[in-house]
């Protein structure tokens, strides 16, 4: 079974329909059986771009979170081991957001759907 983490790009492109969201990314998270997580960090994220100003979301955060249960996605809560996994990650990357979601695709041997190019850097499975 494909067990994927979306990134937060990925969560808003494929909700809104974007075509920013490739081909492959949307048919592996759309294939059947596959296990589908959002971050809480990715909510987090949106909570405080949008609050500076730096995202601007077409719908609100409880409707894309209601959007997250409807399509069958689970929610990864932000667990101690996350936060060790975070403190060993060589700083490839300084965004914390990214980095916890790096660190929970390690801790869960999930599949990281995202076009950053910086999560090539990290020892993690990355589909785009």
């Amino acid at each position: 079974m494909q067990r994927n983490l979306l990134d937060t790009h990925t969560l808003l492109w494929f909700l809104s329909g974007s075509e920013d969201l490739s081909t492959q990314a949307r048919n592996c998270i759309e294939a059947d059986g596959a296990a589908n997580f959002v971050s809480i960090a990715s909510l987090w994220e949106m909570a405080i771009k949008v609050s500076l100003g730096k995202l601007e979301l077409r719908s609100s955060l409880n409707h894309i979170y209601g959007q997250i249960a409807a399509n069958g996605f689970e929610v990864l809560p932000v667990t101690f081991e996350d936060t060790l996994v975070v403190s060993t990650l060589p700083f490839h990357h300084r965004d914390p957001f990214d980095r916890i979601i790096i660190a929970q695709t390690i801790n869960g041997g999930l599949t990281l759907i995202s076009k950053d190019q910086h999560v090539s850097s990290y020892n993690v499975k990355q589909l785009w």
